[in-house]
């Protein structure tokens, strides 16, 4: 009997409370900026103004009101009456009015799908005697998380080869003459260097990958003679050196090459920079007379008066008539040619069963614009790599393999790149990689120093880059640095509040109808108010290419307005 008045008294006083703490306290209504929350730059912010209607609040009362963010506790917020004395928003009794709390959360995952929570307890008097609690009330949805759909992949920067398809070449063969003559001895066209520049040319008749240009006769007189002399003799050197090589043309039926008036001609008188040449190569004088040769006659700047210091040397020194000066004294033919390099064909069937024969530019050639298998592209490079260890050639193996998605492979080929040079290319692709790791710091860092780039490779690091601005919450930066209609320019304007553009600008993108391009449009019906219909045939369409995307949305505050809507339900369970 006395257990059955206990807890008729207990009910009482509960009821007790409740009605107490109403007429303390009358009924809040919350407002909360934005709702449902959203997540930028890795965290949450919100307003919450919680609005005390006219005689809401007791002169004498405070209340502490808790808000709870899923499993996080957020402290207290205090509202009181005018008579309470504390750091609480005060409250009139009579007007009523509002109070403003805001808070910064940072955000994880299980903050995805959660609800923000408020509860309290009500105070009465200058002791703060407990009078009651504020009931448990969800005031908003958590957590819109869109930024992070952001695209982490990045487009790669590749380098180009340095591959000269065709190279002017020349080759060449020397008459030499006695002193003071023009006559060619017919001992010097039977010298190595003649009769093997005229079975090069024979050689070349049948070879398409050289075509000869021209052929050059350059006529020269050693520093001993007259001055006035050897420009005169050099230039009939010239024309005896023509009238031979033309009559070995017609020997050897090289008919296309026996008009010694087209030849090049041309006498360049005495040639004292081979005189110095070949004094220094012979090793009959001494060093020290040789330096003396040299000062005296560069100490002579006039031609008539160094002519005769060098006879005077010539007789005094044999040595220099004997090993110097024949070498001078000469008529220099010489053929020029361009030779073509391998053909397209060549490298791409060398590429495959020669390897060891091709250069590194010619391999660069191959694998960037020859072979369209990318496994063709990256069987060559890894051929190659290490034994030409060139820093290119690790980069755009490395960028093949990233669009493989074989990033481990990706991230050592660059590692092994910037090894070797770190250049602009190689610190973006390997910012590329530290994005993937989720490393924004390194990232960072990298694609700062990914310069000295042409302008088109520049404009792609900074598009690149536009993820972390995304990331980071920096829409605008991102919007500008981006180039050309892509998923996250899309998302960038979307996430402005520039849902019109946004709209188009993937519509116009080439992800439009990728998985996460096909749910972003989701999104955006969403956030356009163009109804539940619209928004669950866009989904329908991103899920059946990403089921993943079912669980998503299902619980994605972006459609929370459509949890209730029987197609939305029947599409995400």
């Amino acid at each position: 009997m006395k257990r059955k008045s206990f807890k008729v008294f207990m009910g009482f006083f509960i009821s007790f409370l409740i009605l107490s703490s109403c007429t303390l306290l009358k009924d809040l209504d919350y407002t909360v900026t934005p709702s449902p929350l959203e997540m930028h730059g890795d965290s949450i912010r919100f307003s919450v103004v919680v609005n005390v209607p006219e005689k809401g609040i007791k002169k004498s009362v405070k209340a502490e009101i808790t808000p709870k963010l899923g499993d996080k506790a957020l402290g207290v917020w205090t509202i009181q009456g005018s008579k309470i004395q504390g750091n609480g928003k005060t409250i009139e009794f009579k007007p009523g009015g509002t109070a403003t709390f805001e808070s910064t959360v940072a955000y994880d995952a299980s903050l995805e799908a959660a609800d923000l929570m408020l509860t309290g307890k009500i105070y009465k008097g200058a002791k703060s005697k407990e009078k009651g609690d504020l009931p448990a009330t969800k005031i908003a949805d958590a957590t819109i998380i869109t930024p992070l759909l952001a695209r982490m992949t990045c487009t790669m920067c590749t380098q180009s080869d340095e591959l000269v398809r065709v190279v002017e070449k020349s080759t060449s063969a020397v008459i030499n003459y006695n002193k003071g003559k023009s006559l060619v001895k017919s001992s010097e066209l039977k010298d190595d260097d003649i009769v093997n520049l005229v079975s090069w040319i024979e050689g070349a008749e049948g070879n398409e990958k050289i075509a000869i240009e021209s052929i050059s006769i350059r006529g020269y007189a050693s520093p001993d003679g007259e001055f006035a002399k050897n420009g005169d003799l050099s230039t009939d050197r010239v024309g005896s050196a023509s009238k031979a090589f033309s009559k070995l043309m017609s020997k050897a039926k090289l008919d296309a090459y026996a008009d010694a008036t087209t030849y090049d001609q041309k006498g360049l008188g005495e040639d004292f920079e081979e005189f110095k040449k070949q004094l220094a190569a012979t090793e009959s004088i001494e060093e020290a007379e040789k330096n003396l040769f040299i000062r005296v006659l560069e100490m002579e700047n006039d031609p008539e008066k160094r002519e005769a210091e060098m006879v005077r040397l010539g007789k005094s020194y044999t040595q220099l008539e004997k090993d110097v000066f024949p070498n001078i004294r000469r008529a220099v033919i010489t053929v020029n040619y361009k030779e073509s390099g391998l053909t397209d064909e060549e490298m791409i069937a060398f590429s495959v069963n020669k390897i060891d024969t091709l250069t590194v530019e010619e391999v660069l050639f191959t694998g960037e614009n020859l072979l369209k298998d990318e496994n063709s592209r990256i069987a060559l490079y890894s051929a190659v790599a290490e034994k030409m260890s060139d820093s290119r050639v690790y980069n755009n193996l490395g960028a093949l393999q990233y669009a493989q998605n074989d990033i481990p492979n990706a991230k050592a080929s660059f590692e092994a790149s910037a090894e070797i040079s770190e250049s602009g290319e190689v610190m973006n692709n390997l910012a590329a990689i530290a994005m993937l790791d989720g490393d924004r710091e390194k990232s960072r860092t990298l694609f700062a120093a990914a310069k000295n780039m042409d302008a088109e490779k520049m404009s792609i690091v900074k598009s690149n880059a536009a993820a972390l601005d995304i990331l980071d919450g920096s829409y605008e930066a991102a919007e500008n640095n981006i180039s050309g209609n892509t998923f996250n320019l899309a998302l960038a304007l979307m996430l402005q509040g520039n849902l019109s553009d946004a709209e188009g600008t993937l519509a116009e993108s080439d992800d439009k109808n990728d998985a996460d391009g096909l749910y972003l449009a989701a999104i955006m019906a969403a956030r356009g108010d163009s109804g539940a219909s619209d928004v669950v045939a866009k989904l329908k369409l991103a899920i059946e290419e990403d089921a993943s995307f079912k669980v998503k949305a299902g619980k994605d505050r972006e459609f929370v307005k459509f949890f209730g809507d029987a197609a939305f339900q029947a599409l995400v369970k």
